[in-house]
């Protein structure tokens, strides 16, 4: 029989609540006097930890012992409360270090990377790399930034990231400036703890980008992909600036599926893209490899970031303040993924399009701004496919294929924020009702401040304006009473787009700009039965939100 040496007092105080604890162990009532090795083993530990546990506080030991379990208690995914911060961010690095120590021992997928020059080789003497970050914010989960390190580390060279800050872009204002603003020091922390050095350069980048190249001598250039306009012109112009020798690549690490790769024209909608996404999708999701601390440093160490001066030089609206419900950075980001795996998740299917309900993921801002990587989402999502099986799929569906979906539109169709660039159905029945009376009329200043008659609209305008978000189902809503309010559908666009990219946080994305498309042009949908104003365009009412969703409850949380 197994002897437990313990004080005598501890077996009085302790035997008659010690058969309730057993269960808890998988242990048999006779574990006690067993002479199975394995149970005997299992109830000396047990008395051990009880007997210490009572020498120190009796009265927590007779607690433990006599608590019964708690049989609400399920085995569930969930952010682990007494994990900090430093503990969620080690959790994800433990998870790229298991793939390998570092960018050169991964097998890169060439295919997320396209040559932008005629140049291909980096210069023998040069002094090192840039990476030129605009669209992903990220140190981490970023296939632009390792590309750069791979680069680097094979040359042997210094590597250095510079981000262009533009005194003003398209009409974000402080809100969306100064969420950049405050990841991108995060960024500069995390690089400086890599030895890589962080240029935070006041100005386009085709006029600041080839100083700073110059200065240092750097033999190549990496950047992201962004399908905008505007960042598509400053690629351009960036080239055309830099000498001839200096290899320039881009790097889509915002997509999971490359958006060259998903398609080389415009597609119609959600039913010809999905199948080409989810052809290759496999062969781009994967686990990213780690950015490593750098091991050739500047001789020339690069002076700290004067954050004061960056917000004296942009020249942005200032009166739409910035929010407190999201926090800027990558480590606030995944934060809030994981609160949504553990809270909201198993709603996402069936009530994802119920503004009233927490159902929805609320990344949108960190997506955005590249904060987070929505490839590090879908992993992290796939986890629990077996206990949320239609939520994850409807997840997927939203944030891969209807992403990118978006992105698709905006790579191959300049006139993606304009009447120009829907169908020529939409275009011909918007022109045929273009003359049809619109009752009432609102102008710019009476929508902005939410004085429509309609209660749901307001209160949909003052989520935006107030908190930097509207939810998704509702901007549809939204975006088609402007188009019934306004004297064309062209003002109509132009509001929409206008409000969205100055109070979203998550505004200026092609997301945004599609939902406005959808919205108002049918951009991805079809012609609908006709009718006044809208045309063959999809109609949405009033009615038709009280049958989805309490409207007086949204109505009643949104109230001037």
């Amino acid at each position: 029989m197994c002897s437990v040496q313990v004080n005598r007092p501890v077996i009085l105080a302790l035997y008659t609540e010690f058969k309730r604890v057993l269960h808890l162990f998988n242990l048999p009532n006779k574990a006690l006097y067993t002479r199975k090795p394995r149970s005997c083993w299992k109830s000396s530990v047990l008395l051990r930890f009880l007997s210490k546990s009572y020498e120190s506080n009796p009265s927590n030991a007779i607690k433990t012992m006599t608590e019964p379990p708690n049989k609400k208690a399920k085995k569930e995914h969930k952010l682990d409360d007494s994990a900090d911060d430093d503990d969620i961010l080690r959790r994800y690095h433990k998870k790229r270090k298991a793939v390998c120590e570092s960018v050169l021992d991964f097998k890169f997928n060439k295919k997320r990377v396209r040559l932008l020059s005629k140049v291909t080789e980096v210069n023998d003497d040069c002094k090192g790399i840039v990476y030129w970050m605009w669209r992903d914010q990220r140190v981490q989960d970023n296939w632009a930034l390792l590309y750069a390190q791979r680069l680097a580390l094979k040359q042997q060279v210094p590597l250095h990231v510079c981000f262009c800050l533009p005194k003003t872009f398209l009409d974000a204002a402080i809100r969306k400036y100064g969420f950049m603003l405050k990841g991108l020091k995060h960024v500069e922390k995390e690089l400086s703890e890599l030895d890589i050095s962080f240029h935070l350069c006041l100005g386009e980048p085709d006029i600041v980008l080839p100083e700073l190249i110059k200065k240092f001598n750097f033999g190549g250039v990496v950047c992201d992909f962004c399908p905008l306009r505007k960042p598509m012109q400053w690629v351009d112009k960036l080239i055309k600036a830099l000498p001839k020798s200096i290899p320039v690549c881009q790097v889509d690490a915002h997509n999971i599926v490359p958006c060259w790769e998903t398609s080389p024209k415009l597609e119609y909608g959600a039913r010809t893209i999905r199948p080409k996404i989810h052809k290759v999708l496999q062969s781009f999701l994967t686990e990213f490899p780690p950015v490593i601390k750098h091991p050739h440093v500047p001789k020339v160490k690069v002076k700290e970031t004067d954050w004061k001066a960056a917000y004296d030089f942009i020249d942005v609206d200032d009166t739409v303040k910035e929010v407190d419900w999201a926090e800027p950075g990558t480590e606030a980001g995944l934060k809030m993924l994981e609160e949504f795996c553990a809270q909201r998740l198993k709603h996402f299917a069936t009530s994802r399009n119920d503004p009233t309900k927490k159902a929805i993921s609320n990344l949108s801002p960190w997506f955005n701004t590249g904060q987070i990587s929505n490839q590090r989402t879908i992993l992290k999502i796939r986890e629990f496919r077996g206990k949320y099986k239609e939520s994850v799929e409807s997840f997927i569906e939203e944030s891969v294929v209807r992403r990118e979906l978006s992105e698709n539109f905006c790579y191959c169709n300049d006139n993606y924020d304009s009447i120009d660039g829907t169908n020529d159905w939409a275009k011909k029945t918007l022109e045929d009702h273009a003359g049809d009376k619109r009752e009432p009329l609102y102008d710019r200043e009476t929508l902005e401040t939410a004085k429509t008659y309609d209660d749901l609209w307001n209160a949909a305008q003052r989520q935006l304006v107030c908190e930097g978000k509207l939810h998704g189902f509702l901007r549809m809503y939204w975006a088609k009473k402007i188009l019934e309010w306004t004297k064309s559908p062209e003002v109509a666009l132009a509001d929409a787009i206008y409000f969205n990219d100055k109070y979203a946080l998550d505004g200026i994305d092609p997301n945004g700009y599609v939902g406005c498309m959808w919205s108002i042009c049918g951009i991805h949908d079809q012609g609908w039965k006709e009718r006044p104003i809208f045309g063959k365009i999809r109609y949405m009412n009033y009615k038709g939100c009280q049958r989805k969703f309490d409207v007086a409850a949204f109505v009643k949380r949104y109230k001037p």
